[in-house]
């Protein structure tokens, strides 16, 4: 049987660097690929094939899927978009260009990689296209709002390609975790710090008592935190199965909010989020 490939991004940590090593495990021949040189180096040095690709630039996305078609001949089996970053703040307080940033980085250059491999996909006949998403595709939380709008964005672009794609021979499939051990929290300080005018918001004493404490300082794992390998252990049934689901939740939040969503009047779930 042909080694089946996947390329795989935001590799350098978390989600990404477990899903790596995980489907390499399975026999997988993956590209894990980072954002950041010193990162593909020291996934090299791991023996892992590793690109370079930044979704907030177009030349590395065409230069690391060239790299990855050379190396199998013009092939790939499958795709698992996952590189993303967080930007917290009250949307009041958030400029118009820190969405457009994170939307380059988190929507616009998943669909731009996406775009350049459903071709060589379709040439085959085959193909699964994994999106990481989150619970936060599925309800908005507070001081969240640039992240929650990429995932919702991701979620409606994803539901389309999986129906205008059917009977294509190629998948389109939603992962939603909720807390999952990573160094998104850590990540999002500098993003914080470009963006937000804290001190000069009317909502600063909010700052002070909430999101700051929050992102600066470690409480520990989250209620309900899982390790990134439940993330793993969910993308390896999504491009193994013979029959794929939708989307796969990821924690017990994921699946609570999923629930909730359905049932409680919209008024009735603004409430649990306002406390969540």
């Amino acid at each position: 049987m042909t080694e089946k490939s996947v390329l795989i991004t935001g590799c350098s940590s978390g989600i990404g660097y477990d899903a790596a090593h995980g489907l390499r495990e399975r026999g997988w021949r993956v590209f894990a690929s980072c954002r950041k040189a010193e990162d593909c180096a020291r996934l090299i040095a791991e023996g892992f094939e590793s690109p370079l690709i930044d979704y907030q630039d177009t030349t590395t996305i065409e230069a690391g899927l060239a790299e990855v078609l050379e190396a199998t001949g013009g092939r790939l089996d499958a795709l698992f978009n996952n590189g993303a970053f967080a930007s917290p703040g009250l949307v009041e307080d958030l400029p118009t260009d820190a969405l457009r940033a994170i939307f380059e980085a988190n929507f616009f250059g998943w669909h731009e990689l996406t775009r350049r491999v459903i071709p060589v996909m379709r040439a085959q006949g085959h193909g699964r296209v994994v999106q990481n998403s989150s619970v936060l595709g599925l309800v908005t939380l507070p001081w969240r709002g640039a992240y929650n709008s990429t995932k919702f964005a991701l979620e409606a672009l994803t539901d389309t390609m999986r129906v205008e794609m059917h009977g294509t021979g190629l998948h389109f499939i939603l992962i939603e975790p909720g807390p999952v051990t990573s160094k998104i929290r850590q990540n999002a300080i500098a993003h914080f710090e470009r963006w937000i005018d804290w001190e000069a918001s009317p909502r600063a004493e909010e700052y002070r008592r909430g999101l700051k404490k929050r992102l600066y300082e470690s409480s520990g794992p989250d209620p309900f935190e899982l390790p990134a390998s439940a993330v793993t252990k969910k993308l390896v049934h999504a491009l193994e199965s013979s029959r794929p689901r939708a989307r796969y939740y990821v924690t017990t939040p994921t699946y609570i909010m999923g629930t909730l969503r359905r049932i409680l009047p919209t008024r009735a779930l603004d409430w649990v989020l306002r406390r969540a």
